[in-house]
């Protein structure tokens, strides 16, 4: 009888390594509480893949950008996330964004249509003692399978608060007031909604934005950190009033069409967030305001006077485990071996990330054994999570350069993000020889009944 591989969780990690594994022969029941109507925080669809946050994938540029080249990798190793990622691109620049909703009901349906792949609604809530299960529930984890965890691992959970940003409909921004254009003109050059302010306007705003309501967190939520990749808004108006300026609404790159002698003090971009082009998100505004606080203050932004939003800003707690102590190379539990986890919940940050742990996961439960090299995107990213960060301060971390090993001799600094991905591309394709060689290998033996 085919031992069974059960994946706790549909989301990007869930979905990726339930198509990897399926796709190598494995019987995949993909255990999904929200297909029976259940709900987090913050979802709203019973599809798999449903993206909470932004809907960029972020930089798509595999030459200079460690999480471009981790898209290559992906791509090369025929993720789902990745093809479902390009079937529903939306314009965004130089980045990979989607259509959200399409998205996740494309990934939803090949998942839907795999032979090898089946669905449970029932929720799991505690670890299971036995057969291969690979946890993948993510940032949201519920509170009873949680307690499991804890009790298997004896170890605290870490937490941090991560925000959303708002959606605006398309029809409702100024267009008198705003334009369209990337910053520096890139992808298709005009991608982006952009709103100037004046240096008047930018300090009201900022003073509004520290002096708005903003939800109350509960007395055991105090002391949990923000992830510094995702901070609401206004938290980044306290650390300092040009904090913004010189973030997510830095005005350089970008000439008013308007007003083409007068360069904004300020601009806030949204960018396309369905294929439609009828929803826009704003870009780093990720929010702890409370709603009716959120109208107001944004209604102020040159441009979005009268927005309709589509979505308003959220927070939620996400949680992850302590990796580098309780995970093995092979992504397996320390405490549990038959029990792997890949994911938000493993301390990686961000959807393909997430997604890249998740084919590491389907791929090692089906009998891939080979980890990837440490020069590469997906084994940077890897060793990570398993051994290389310290346990004592671990972090959750997006894929970057300073994860992978140093480059060997002098190189300038311009030309080291070539020498990583350079270096990296030969690396994967010795590895997927190696990898298929191998399996091959296994399957022979298995056949012989050697």
């Amino acid at each position: 009888m085919t031992e069974i591989f059960n994946i706790i969780g549909g989301g990007m990690a869930g979905s990726e390594a339930a198509w990897q594994a399926a796709e190598r022969g494995l019987q995949v029941v993909i255990h999904e509480m929200r297909r029976s109507g259940a709900q987090t925080h913050a979802h709203h669809t019973k599809d798999c893949a449903e993206l909470v946050c932004s809907n960029s994938f972020r930089s798509d540029d595999s030459e200079r950008n460690a999480v471009g080249l981790l898209h290559d990798e992906m791509r090369r190793c025929d993720s789902l996330i990745m093809r479902m990622g390009d079937q529903h691109q939306v314009p965004a620049g130089g980045a990979l964004a989607v259509d959200r909703d399409a998205f996740a009901r494309g990934v939803t349906q090949a998942l839907e249509a795999h032979p090898n792949i089946t669905f449970s609604d029932k929720e799991i809530t505690e670890l299971p003692t036995d057969g291969q299960w690979l946890i993948a529930t993510g940032p949201l984890t519920s509170d009873a399978l949680s307690q499991s965890i804890l009790k298997a691992s004896g170890e605290d959970y870490l937490a941090f608060f991560d925000a959303i940003a708002p959606i605006v409909e398309t029809d409702s921004i100024d267009m008198a007031i705003a334009w369209k254009q990337s910053r520096y003109d890139k992808g298709e050059g005009d991608d982006y909604i952009n709103c100037p302010m004046s240096r008047a306007q930018y300090e009201a705003f900022i003073q509004a934005l520290i002096d708005g309501d903003k939800t109350e967190f509960k007395e055991w939520e105090k002391n949990t950190p923000y992830f510094n990749g995702c901070l609401p808004i206004e938290v980044m108006a306290e650390r300092g009033p040009e904090t913004l300026r010189f973030g997510p609404m830095k005005p350089v790159g970008l000439t008013n069409p308007h007003a083409p002698d007068e360069k904004p003090y300020a601009v806030v971009q949204l960018r396309q967030d369905n294929k439609l082009g009828t929803l826009f998100n704003m870009v780093g505004f990720q929010t702890k305001l409370k709603w009716g606080a959120q109208k107001e203050i944004f209604r102020t932004i040159p441009g979005l006077e009268n927005a309709e939003f589509a979505r308003l800003g959220g927070i939620h707690r996400n949680t992850f485990i302590n990796s580098p102590l309780l995970l093995d190379e092979q992504l397996r539990f320390k405490p549990a071996p038959h029990i792997r986890f890949a994911g938000q919940i493993t301390g990686v940050e961000g959807y393909v990330e997430s997604a890249a742990c998740g084919l590491l996961a389907g791929r090692f439960a089906s009998g891939e054994m080979q980890i990837p090299p440490a020069e590469t995107a997906l084994g940077a990213l890897l060793r990570h999570i398993t051994g290389d960060a310290n346990a004592k301060t671990f972090q959750p971390m997006n894929v970057n350069f300073g994860l992978f090993p140093p480059l060997e001799g002098r190189m300038k600094k311009a030309d080291r993000p070539h020498g990583y991905t350079n270096r990296a591309k030969a690396a994967l394709g010795e590895w997927l020889t190696g990898s298929a060689t191998a399996l091959a290998a296994a399957e022979r033996v298995a056949v012989l009944g050697g």
